[in-house]
């Protein structure tokens, strides 16, 4: 009897040293810096892409077909699909040159060396020497640009320069915001050379 004891005390000894073992083995290590951050996969990843958006001329029925146009072709050398996170995104890390097409399939041009695209509240952020060039010729240059594709609406706080062939201005600024089609243009603050061609 004395022996059987001993070997349960020994036993219950045992499972409470492993126990305490195991509790003392818990990583309770803060974490901070670089080893805190938690590592974010895109959901896909695509190289020296080319993404055409089409629509339909007019609205279809279940079994009829139309035709369709193109209004915007998307190319780069990397696209990275963020869209599996809470906040979803879209990036080109690597640049982007976006051929979009009006009513008229007319072409204007944009390029930046960097994008994101916000799919929650449809915001395009355009970094690093972005171009816009409109199909009659106008042209922005400016380090930043925001395109709202909700309304059609493009502005930035940053310094531009816009160039209209049609009058021979060319205009240098801070701040602005305009329309797609440039139909409407507010420069927040403006300095620099305007070149304005008189009539004789």
């Amino acid at each position: 009897m004395p022996n059987t004891i001993k070997n349960r005390i020994g036993s219950i000894a045992t499972v409470f040293t492993v126990a305490i073992l195991f509790m003392a083995c818990q990583d309770n290590y803060k974490r901070v810096g670089e080893e805190a951050a938690t590592n974010i996969y895109p959901e896909g990843i695509a190289k020296n892409f080319t993404l055409t958006y089409t629509e339909t001329i007019k609205e279809l029925n279940n079994q009829d077909s139309s035709a369709s146009r193109v209004i915007a072709v998307l190319k780069g050398p990397l696209y990275e699909n963020y869209e599996n996170l809470s906040f979803k995104h879209q990036i080109f890390p690597e640049g982007l040159l976006v051929d979009f097409y009006d009513d008229d399939n007319k072409k204007s041009i944009i390029k930046a060396d960097y994008g994101i695209v916000y799919s929650d509240t449809n915001l395009i952020d355009l970094q690093g020497n972005v171009v816009l060039e409109s199909h009659d010729g106008k042209k922005l240059e400016a380090p930043q640009l925001y395109w709202d594709r909700s309304d059609n609406w493009i502005f930035t706080e940053a310094t531009f320069k816009y160039t209209n062939p049609e009058d021979g201005t060319i205009m240098d600024g801070e701040g602005m915001d305009f329309n797609r089609d440039f139909t409407f243009f507010n420069a927040h603050k403006t300095y620099g050379l305007m070149t304005i061609s008189e009539e004789e």
